[in-house]
């Protein structure tokens, strides 16, 4: 029983590359999931151990960054070990340190396993995988792939956290990292079962093509292969606005909102539950925003619809600390600001296909996620920060929202044409 065997199932009924997104969706979700559990744990951790907001959103902001950083040598490992096997590890250190994370009690501990293990194996989760997935199955429908795996790794972060911020109040905060560990636990042998290494590996072409295309061999150094494409990316003006503007879209989702909105909302006298399902419910929407964003993709100039997402953005942004907090403007801000959440994804992909060619596009497009996530980790540390010393999170919606309208504009310098030599296809 093996990729083959699953894959000779569907012969004849639907292509296996629809088969694999579906795995991928999967594990994508469970693993940004595990990743983004901190989220409903800041008070319970505040309370059991006297630890302040600040202290816990280091250890938070040390998993987004790492979560970003380990994404090229990722995408550098994929080429060299294989892209099952970098899943599979990745898989497994995450089970590891949301299992051990059960038991800490000290903060270097919260900082070892939520922070180095967790931020670690969460780069199953990471876009430069999507986007090898999408590159590797699918000629057609790729900005399509994209956005549903990328809406896998945003909704993943957000629809777990009402059933665990109820496992928190009906049990134990100690229960949370297992209930997270145990799923990913269950999700290997699916992978080992049904994630086929390439087309060729099962007899087929990828979707859209009939030609069968053999991998290259598995060669080269992953740190060589990490740093050989942000040497060739940073010689890019494009590169590093796709760098900067990615880091203001983390710097506005995972570091800002994924973290501290449930925090936010408790300020303002909302239970953590309900918070935490408001959470969700930006999750639901994510799904669709960002599946309808590689639709559009497919067929609109990206740099109008990154100014546009990241417009919309800032706005809702500024706007949200001076509502009342009630049921009709939290309502609205969740679906308006879920089905804007990481909808920038699909857009910044494609111009990074168009600029760099799809075969460096992995590695690259992983250095520019790294952007993100160092944007998360400073929203994440910062905003804690913020709270403990002015008693409000009120400054860093404010700056995020402002960073938000000044990416809707340096998106539009993005060019539409290839700057840089584009390796060979």
């Amino acid at each position: 029983m093996g990729p083959g065997v699953i894959a000779s199932l569907f012969k004849g009924r639907l292509h296996y590359s629809w088969v694999v997104l579906v795995v991928m969706f999967v594990v994508i979700l469970a693993s940004v999931g595990v990743r983004a559990t901190p989220g409903v744990l800041i008070v319970p951790l505040q309370k059991a151990f006297g630890w302040n907001a600040a202290v816990i959103s280091g250890a938070i902001g040390l998993n987004i960054l790492l979560f970003g950083l380990v994404g090229p040598f990722a995408a550098g490992f994929i080429q060299t070990i294989g892209l099952k096997k970098t899943v599979l590890v990745s898989m497994a250190l995450l089970v590891i340190g949301a299992g051990l994370s059960s038991f800490v009690t000290e903060i270097w501990q919260l900082y070892l396993t939520w922070g180095v293990l967790v931020g670690l194996g969460s780069g199953a989760g990471m876009v430069g995988l999507a986007t090898a997935i999408a590159n590797r199955w699918f000629v057609k429908r790729r900005g399509l792939v994209v956005g549903l795996l990328t809406a896998g790794n945003a909704s993943g972060q957000l629809v777990f956290l009402p059933l665990l911020a109820s496992l928190t109040v009906s049990h134990s905060w100690h229960i949370v990292p297992l209930v997270v560990a145990g799923v990913i636990l269950t999700l290997i042998p699916v992978v080992v079962l049904m994630l086929p290494e390439s087309p060729s590996a099962i007899g087929l072409g990828p979707f859209g093509s009939d030609e069968i295309v053999t991998l290259p061999p598995r060669s080269g150094n992953p740190f060589v292969i990490a740093f050989s494409g942000l040497a060739r990316g940073a010689k890019s003006v494009d590169f590093w606005l796709l760098f900067g503007t990615f880091a203001v879209c983390g710097f506005s989702t995972n570091g800002l909102v994924a973290t501290h909105l449930i925090s936010f909302c408790m300020d303002h006298g909302i239970a953590a539950v309900s918070a935490a399902g408001l959470l969700a419910a930006m999750g639901v929407f994510d799904l669709v925003g960002t599946t309808l964003s590689g639709y559009l993709t497919d067929r609109f100039d990206s740099r109008i619809l990154l100014f546009w997402y990241y417009g919309l953005r800032g706005l809702s942004l500024v706007i949200l600390p001076f509502t009342n907090f009630d049921v009709v403007s939290l309502t609205i801000f969740a679906v308006f600001y879920g089905l804007d959440w990481v909808a920038t994804v699909p857009p910044t992909v494609t111009l990074t296909n168009q600029v760099f060619g799809k075969t460096d596009a992995p590695v690259i497009v992983s250095w520019i996620v790294a952007g993100h996530q160092i944007g998360g980790a400073l929203a994440a540390f910062g905003a804690g920060e913020t709270r403990y010393l002015t008693g409000s999170y009120l400054p860093a919606f404010l700056a995020s929202g402002l960073a938000c309208l000044m990416a809707a504009l340096m998106v539009l310098r993005i060019a539409r044409q290839p700057k840089v030599l584009v390796a060979a296809e």
